[in-house]
């Protein structure tokens, strides 16, 4: 993606089922669960590295032995400085194996050997980058069954409503963050599951450290998500341990983030996605599965596990930019879902290049834009498979069969993503300088004032760095025309599930609808929206909520919305013509048909807070307000 964007965090858990001398007997080391999950977070280091978080449980602990180690992390490379120090006392004894393998010592004297593991990949979509941001959280408490800690892929469009159901509730929050308001209301509930059976055993005659071993051993995680998690509004894969040892993962009714999970008789693991788990376990794809939307995994004290409901599931929305972009493309399914995105979009490039493929070159824009231009080859040589069937049908022979026999779509790497420089030098002209030369290109493959040049990248957001950087750089080579193709439709709408795209003023096809409506002298239905929008604000709890911001994209076709912004991508010393095609959105179903969260490109929001951050967003921009609309 040539615009970065900050998105999803990255989730891992893994919860040994034997006792840690069987790893040690058989995986001679003490830190095999250590080790699984550095894998787990290094093959997801894609989905945050503004901080790092990993925290473990040891359960069975005496009384006023720690049993919760926990270390967080917003250094340059956090994975790697994390491990560092929960390795730290472990390498000191390894030279030791009456120390090192020894299950009881490690156990008492070495923290993070633990039974139950967690660890979370943050990007900081929004506010500050620090070490008190980075999960896990933990909510403490003297009562193992009370002690909680969180982390998390998520973000919640109703933060003030919970936050106003915790003071309601007589607390006193201390933020009014997601993380903490979410922890806190599971915590509440968790609370109080454990005075009602603490009641009920009590009510038995039980002693006080009896009825703390039965609370544990009774406990139902499925009721307190139920309890805490029904008036959520979002998306998200959120994981707890409590601190005796019990886990879930609990996801959302629409299924926006993802959850994977994957059990055998040692371990329980889960996972943002696929192929962390598939490299840290060497186990097969069909042995992966998907956490259900509006179910949790629990695993219990005892290691046992279940996928269970909490919530009714609502129609299945998973979020389509995993598949365009976030998710690592090693996943198979993926692949081929990419690949397919770019060959879908070939007999609109046909059609722009006038099907003249002697005098076009293919490329893309690196790296995460190479799979869907491999579809976009495949795609290619179908068409010419398609023609030379025609032609021989038709009888073709000689230099004309010979030549299109031998065509082949020409391919070249235009463009390169150089070093980037640092940009060290306050000056506001030097500054954009520098940004224009992130990418390089290749010289003396482009034929001069003949050549269309076609580029793929798997989506265009603001289309700044198309505006200061690529188009600059590929009109250097005098290209006839320059055609930038996205293999995702255009990005019309903020997200609030996750990713930081939260003011509609910032993506280029919003700016170029707003220059068509005044062009055409329709600034009147700006303002009808904008009051519409004001309304659906005002409207209470139990009404329907419209997003009325779709209204401004409605009088112009996509093709229209697409050439306007080429000529905002196209600064005036350009002398090429620049052509933008995207993806439709029908293209990008059945691309991904499992995946259909595709509010950012319909407004189609799948949660009622979903079209309120939608309208706010609008209203936003109309009163020039900076500030993030959810």
């Amino acid at each position: 993606m040539s615009d970065f964007i900050k998105h999803e965090c990255g989730i891992a858990l893994v919860r040994l089922r034997k006792p840690l001398s069987y790893y040690i007997d058989k995986y001679k080391t003490p830190a095999y669960g250590i080790s699984k999950m550095y894998l787990l977070m290094e093959k997801q280091h894609n989905r945050g590295q503004d901080g790092v978080g990993f925290a473990t449980v040891k359960m069975g602990m005496k009384p006023g032995s720690p049993f919760i180690d926990r270390v967080r992390s917003v250094d340059q490379q956090p994975i790697m400085d994390v491990f560092k120090k929960v390795g730290k006392k472990l390498n000191k004894i390894s030279n030791d194996p009456d120390k090192y393998l020894n299950a009881s010592y490690l156990r008492k004297n070495v923290p993070f050997v633990g039974d139950v593991y967690m660890g979370h990949l943050r990007y900081g979509t929004h506010g500050k980058n620090s070490i008190d941001t980075c999960h896990p959280f933990m909510r403490r408490n003297n009562w193992r069954s009370r002690q909680l800690v969180m982390a998390g892929n998520f973000n919640m469009t109703n933060v003030e409503e919970l936050f106003d159901k915790l003071v309601e509730l007589g607390q006193h929050p201390k933020e009014k963050v997601d993380t903490v308001t979410v922890m806190e209301k599971i915590g509440h509930f968790l609370d109080l599951e454990v005075q009602s059976l603490f009641d009920a055993y009590k009510a038995e005659g039980f002693t006080n450290q009896e009825i703390s071993e039965k609370i544990e051993d009774s406990l139902d995680l499925q009721k307190v998500l139920a309890r805490a998690c029904k008036d959520f509004d979002g998306g998200y894969a959120m994981m707890g341990m409590t601190g005796y040892g019990a886990s879930f993962v609990a996801r959302d009714i629409n299924g926006i983030r993802p959850a994977y999970y994957y059990a055998d008789d040692e371990v329980v693991v889960v996972a943002s996605e696929k192929p962390a788990i598939k490299t840290a376990f060497n186990t097969a794809y069909d042995k992966i599965h998907e956490i259900k939307p509006g179910h949790t995994l629990i695993i219990d004290k005892d290691g046992s596990y279940r996928e269970v409901p909490y919530l009714d599931a609502a129609e299945k929305k998973s979020c389509s930019f995993e598949r365009i972009y976030f998710s690592r493309g090693s996943d198979p399914a993926i692949y081929q879902e990419r690949k397919k995105l770019g060959e879908l979009l070939i007999p609109t490039i046909l059609e722009k290049i006038d099907y003249d493929l002697e005098n076009t070159v293919f490329s893309y824009i690196p790296n995460t834009a190479e799979t869907s231009f491999l579809g976009m080859i495949e795609g290619l040589d179908k068409y010419l498979v398609e023609k030379r069937k025609e032609a021989i049908v038709k009888g073709v022979k000689g230099e004309e069969l010979d030549k299109l026999l031998s065509l082949r779509p020409r391919v070249e790497k235009m463009v390169i993503k150089d070093a980037k420089a640092r940009t060290f030098i306050a000056d506001d002209n030097m500054r954009n300088d520098m940004v224009a030369h992130v990418y390089d290109t290749t010289y003396e493959v482009i034929k001069k004032g003949v050549d269309t040049l076609v580029v793929i990248d798997d989506s265009i957001v603001r289309g700044t760095t198309l505006e200061k950087s690529i188009i600059n750089m590929l009109d250097r080579l005098e290209p006839k025309k320059i055609i930038i193709v996205s293999s995702a439709p255009q990005i019309r709408f903020p997200d609030c599930y996750g990713i930081n795209m939260s003011r509609m003023s910032e993506f280029v096809a919003f700016r170029a609808v707003m220059n068509l409506l005044q062009r055409n002298g329709m600034t009147d239905m700006i303002d009808e929206i904008y009051y519409r929008c004001k309304r659906e604000l005002r409207k209470g709890p139990d009404e329907e909520i419209f997003n009325n911001a779709k209204k401004i994209y409605e009088p112009f076709t996509d093709e229209q919305i697409s050439n306007e912004i080429a000529n905002i991508v196209k600064q005036d010393h350009i002398k090429a013509d620049i052509e933008i095609v995207y993806q439709t959105v029908d293209g990008l179903h059945e691309a991904c048909p499992e995946h259909l969260g595709d509010w950012y490109f319909t407004g189609d929001f799948p949660t009622r807070g979903g079209m309120l951050v939608a309208n706010r967003s609008f209203v936003n921009f109309m009163e020039g307000k900076k500030n993030r609309a959810y």
